[in-house]
Protein backbone atom coordinates (compact mmCIF):
# COMPACT_ATOMS: atom_id res chain seq x y z
CA UNK A 1 0.00 0.00 0.00
CA UNK A 2 1.45 3.37 -1.03
CA UNK A 3 0.61 6.32 1.19
CA UNK A 4 0.12 9.61 -0.63
CA UNK A 5 -0.96 12.78 1.05
CA UNK A 6 -3.13 15.50 -0.40
CA UNK A 7 -0.61 18.17 0.62
CA UNK A 8 1.84 16.94 -2.04
CA UNK A 9 0.36 19.23 -4.69
CA UNK A 10 0.54 22.44 -2.59
CA UNK A 11 4.02 21.39 -1.46
CA UNK A 12 5.12 21.03 -5.10
CA UNK A 13 3.61 24.41 -5.95
CA UNK A 14 5.51 25.97 -3.05
CA UNK A 15 8.71 24.27 -4.24
CA UNK A 16 8.14 25.57 -7.78
CA UNK A 17 7.62 29.11 -6.48
CA UNK A 18 10.82 28.83 -4.47
CA UNK A 19 12.75 27.53 -7.49
CA UNK A 20 11.48 30.48 -9.56
CA UNK A 21 12.94 32.85 -6.99
CA UNK A 22 9.63 33.92 -5.46
CA UNK A 23 10.67 35.46 -2.13
CA UNK A 24 7.16 35.00 -0.73
CA UNK A 25 7.72 31.23 -0.96
CA UNK A 26 10.69 31.52 1.39
CA UNK A 27 8.61 33.65 3.78
CA UNK A 28 5.87 31.00 3.68
CA UNK A 29 8.42 28.27 4.50
CA UNK A 30 9.74 30.40 7.35
CA UNK A 31 6.22 30.97 8.68
CA UNK A 32 5.22 27.33 8.31
CA UNK A 33 8.42 25.51 9.34
CA UNK A 34 10.28 28.20 11.28
CA UNK A 35 8.86 27.26 14.71
CA UNK A 36 9.99 23.64 14.26
CA UNK A 37 13.47 24.69 13.12
CA UNK A 38 13.71 27.20 15.97
CA UNK A 39 12.63 24.60 18.52
CA UNK A 40 15.14 22.09 17.23
CA UNK A 41 17.94 24.67 17.29
CA UNK A 42 17.01 25.89 20.77
CA UNK A 43 17.16 22.34 22.13
CA UNK A 44 20.37 21.50 20.29
CA UNK A 45 22.34 24.71 20.82
CA UNK A 46 20.99 25.74 24.25
CA UNK A 47 21.46 29.40 23.30
CA UNK A 48 18.53 31.48 21.94
CA UNK A 49 20.84 33.94 20.20
CA UNK A 50 22.78 31.15 18.50
CA UNK A 51 19.52 29.43 17.53
CA UNK A 52 18.29 32.62 15.84
CA UNK A 53 21.62 33.12 14.07
CA UNK A 54 21.75 29.54 12.80
CA UNK A 55 18.10 29.67 11.69
CA UNK A 56 18.91 32.70 9.56
CA UNK A 57 21.83 30.77 8.03
CA UNK A 58 19.45 27.90 7.28
CA UNK A 59 16.96 30.19 5.55
CA UNK A 60 19.74 31.80 3.53
CA UNK A 61 20.99 28.37 2.51
CA UNK A 62 17.47 27.28 1.53
CA UNK A 63 17.31 30.31 -0.74
CA UNK A 64 20.79 29.80 -2.19
CA UNK A 65 20.23 26.08 -2.81
CA UNK A 66 16.61 26.36 -3.96
CA UNK A 67 17.40 24.99 -7.43
CA UNK A 68 18.93 21.86 -5.89
CA UNK A 69 15.77 20.93 -3.98
CA UNK A 70 13.90 17.94 -5.42
CA UNK A 71 10.32 17.60 -4.14
CA UNK A 72 10.29 13.95 -5.23
CA UNK A 73 12.99 13.15 -2.65
CA UNK A 74 11.59 14.80 0.48
CA UNK A 75 9.27 17.43 1.81
CA UNK A 76 10.52 21.00 2.09
CA UNK A 77 10.36 20.64 5.87
CA UNK A 78 12.57 17.53 5.79
CA UNK A 79 15.04 19.25 3.48
CA UNK A 80 15.10 22.32 5.73
CA UNK A 81 15.60 20.10 8.78
CA UNK A 82 18.54 18.32 7.14
CA UNK A 83 20.21 21.67 6.47
CA UNK A 84 19.30 22.84 9.97
CA UNK A 85 20.91 19.79 11.56
CA UNK A 86 24.10 20.30 9.53
CA UNK A 87 24.34 24.00 10.44
CA UNK A 88 23.71 23.21 14.12
CA UNK A 89 26.55 20.69 14.12
CA UNK A 90 28.80 23.18 12.31
CA UNK A 91 27.99 25.75 14.99
CA UNK A 92 28.75 23.31 17.81
CA UNK A 93 32.09 22.41 16.25
CA UNK A 94 33.05 26.06 15.74
CA UNK A 95 31.90 27.21 19.14
CA UNK A 96 34.93 26.21 21.16
CA UNK A 97 35.97 28.66 23.88
CA UNK A 98 39.42 30.21 23.43
CA UNK A 99 42.04 29.89 24.73
CA UNK A 100 41.73 26.15 24.82
CA UNK A 101 43.86 23.75 26.81
CA UNK A 102 45.09 21.01 24.43
CA UNK A 103 44.48 18.44 27.18
CA UNK A 104 40.83 19.41 27.16
CA UNK A 105 40.47 18.54 23.45
CA UNK A 106 39.40 14.98 24.23
CA UNK A 107 36.73 16.22 26.63
CA UNK A 108 35.59 18.82 24.09
CA UNK A 109 35.38 16.19 21.33
CA UNK A 110 33.29 13.93 23.59
CA UNK A 111 30.99 16.84 24.39
CA UNK A 112 30.52 17.74 20.72
CA UNK A 113 29.91 14.10 19.81
CA UNK A 114 27.32 13.84 22.59
CA UNK A 115 25.64 17.03 21.33
CA UNK A 116 25.67 15.67 17.77
CA UNK A 117 24.05 12.48 19.05
CA UNK A 118 21.33 14.52 20.77
CA UNK A 119 20.90 16.54 17.56
CA UNK A 120 20.51 13.34 15.55
CA UNK A 121 17.98 11.96 18.03
CA UNK A 122 15.95 15.18 17.95
CA UNK A 123 16.04 15.23 14.16
CA UNK A 124 14.77 11.63 14.00
CA UNK A 125 12.00 12.37 16.52
CA UNK A 126 11.00 15.38 14.44
CA UNK A 127 11.02 13.32 11.26
CA UNK A 128 8.77 10.64 12.76
CA UNK A 129 6.42 13.29 14.16
CA UNK A 130 6.16 14.83 10.68
CA UNK A 131 5.37 11.44 9.16
CA UNK A 132 2.78 10.68 11.87
CA UNK A 133 1.09 13.99 11.05
CA UNK A 134 0.57 12.71 7.49
CA UNK A 135 -1.44 9.70 8.71
CA UNK A 136 -5.23 9.82 8.89
CA UNK A 137 -6.18 11.76 12.03
CA UNK A 138 -7.74 8.83 13.88
CA UNK A 139 -4.64 6.67 13.34
CA UNK A 140 -2.19 9.46 14.21
CA UNK A 141 -4.06 10.21 17.42
CA UNK A 142 -3.91 6.58 18.53
CA UNK A 143 -0.14 6.48 17.93
CA UNK A 144 0.32 9.69 19.91
CA UNK A 145 -1.68 8.29 22.81
CA UNK A 146 0.33 5.06 22.72
CA UNK A 147 3.85 6.45 22.30
CA UNK A 148 3.72 10.00 23.66
CA UNK A 149 1.23 9.47 26.47
CA UNK A 150 2.44 5.88 27.00
CA UNK A 151 -1.07 4.47 27.30
CA UNK A 152 -1.79 0.79 26.72
CA UNK A 153 -4.23 -0.16 23.97
CA UNK A 154 -6.80 -1.00 26.66
CA UNK A 155 -6.32 2.46 28.25
CA UNK A 156 -6.65 4.09 24.82
CA UNK A 157 -9.92 2.25 24.22
CA UNK A 158 -11.23 3.36 27.61
CA UNK A 159 -10.17 6.99 27.08
CA UNK A 160 -11.48 7.31 23.52
CA UNK A 161 -14.54 5.07 23.73
CA UNK A 162 -13.29 3.16 20.67
CA UNK A 163 -13.66 -0.64 20.97
CA UNK A 164 -10.38 -2.38 21.84
CA UNK A 165 -10.42 -4.44 18.63
CA UNK A 166 -10.77 -1.26 16.56
CA UNK A 167 -7.91 0.40 18.47
CA UNK A 168 -5.72 -2.62 17.73
CA UNK A 169 -6.67 -2.68 14.02
CA UNK A 170 -6.07 1.05 13.60
CA UNK A 171 -2.71 0.86 15.34
CA UNK A 172 -1.58 -2.02 13.12
CA UNK A 173 -2.71 -0.06 10.08
CA UNK A 174 -1.04 3.15 11.29
CA UNK A 175 2.24 1.42 12.08
CA UNK A 176 2.19 -0.26 8.65
CA UNK A 177 1.62 3.07 6.90
CA UNK A 178 4.30 4.73 9.01
CA UNK A 179 6.79 1.96 8.17
CA UNK A 180 6.03 2.38 4.45
CA UNK A 181 6.55 6.13 4.63
CA UNK A 182 9.86 5.72 6.46
CA UNK A 183 11.05 3.12 3.95
CA UNK A 184 9.97 5.29 1.02
CA UNK A 185 11.76 8.31 2.46
CA UNK A 186 14.90 6.28 3.23
CA UNK A 187 14.94 4.85 -0.30
CA UNK A 188 15.11 8.31 -1.84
Amino acid sequence: MTVRREADRPERRLAARLARGDESALREIERRDGPLLRGYLAQTLKDPGAAEEVQQQVLLELWQRRLQYDPARSSIASWAMMICRSRAIDYLRRNVPEPRDPQDDAIWRETVLAQESVADELAEQWRVAQLVSRLPHEEAELLRLRFQSELSQREIAARTGIPLGTVKMRMVSALGRLREMIEAEDAK
